[in-house]
């Protein structure tokens, strides 16, 4: 079974020890059903996933979400396992979901040997939010959009909303309802997104030392931007960084 995406084509493994899928969850206890990426649509069409937390793409998320209201969807991790039933984000995310089966069935040293063999971290930190792209710019009308570029061109001083506002030349409660019809957030929310946005070009991209990427966006210090960086992505500067720099070796 193949689900499109917007991002290609995939082909998701379903894989069980019994090879009929029905409407009902597995009788058997030893029956194992696991999707990869946008394999969770066929689970959730077979009715296995109603009620229970499931993950999948990023990308598809939302559809998953509409198409599924029965299902408790989970945006940010790499994998959810109920034992008899498990989901995984990307395809990358379903390694990651098959060494933890492999840990939970064999124990962590094979998982650890079979990881080393495939040249994979046996456990990855944070969840899939760190690796989804940053959200496009919404389409803004003349008002607002001068005041974004000049916000973007100066991340890296201490703005606040009063700034903006200012800068806008209208009232505070106006800019923020000027943000929310437009961006769908308000002013101050917008604005961390784009330090956070910037924070994470600087640690693909560079190497300058973490408080200094903080500065640069105008978060302040080290300490603030790993704070930001955890509520936001579930990971820390650190680790984003380690993790797309082996990924872009």
């Amino acid at each position: 079974m193949s689900e499109m995406t917007s991002c290609g084509t995939f082909l998701p493994c379903i894989a069980s020890s019994h090879s009929s899928t029905h409407r009902s969850r597995p009788s058997n206890s030893a029956a194992r059903l696991v999707s990869i990426c946008t394999g969770s649509f066929a689970l959730a069409h077979a009715g296995l996933l109603d009620g229970r937390r499931a993950t999948t793409h990023w990308a598809r998320a939302d559809e998953l979400a509409a198409r599924f209201p029965a299902v408790r969807i989970d945006r940010d991790v790499l994998y959810v396992d109920h034992g008899d039933v498990s989901t995984s984000a990307g395809a990358g995310a379903g390694i990651d979901l098959c060494l933890h089966l492999l840990r939970t069935d064999q124990r962590a040293g094979y998982a650890a040997q079979v990881a080393r063999s495939m040249v994979m971290p046996p456990h990855r930190e944070g969840g899939q939010l760190q690796y989804a792209a940053p959200p496009h710019p919404a389409r803004i009308d003349g008002s607002l959009a001068p005041l974004l570029e000049w916000v973007t061109g100066r991340l890296g001083e201490p703005l606040t909303v009063d700034d903006l506002a200012a800068r806008a030349g209208v009232s505070s409660r106006t800019l923020a309802r000027r943000f929310t019809d437009q961006l769908g957030t308000g002013p101050g929310q917008w604005l961390l997104a784009q330090r956070i946005a910037e924070a994470r070009e600087l640690l693909e991209t560079s190497d300058l030392p973490v408080d200094a990427v903080a500065h640069r966006v105008g978060l302040s210090s080290a300490t603030n931007l790993r704070r930001r960086f955890l509520r936001a992505l579930g990971t820390t500067p650190g680790a984003y960084r380690r993790a797309f720099r082996a990924a872009s070796r």
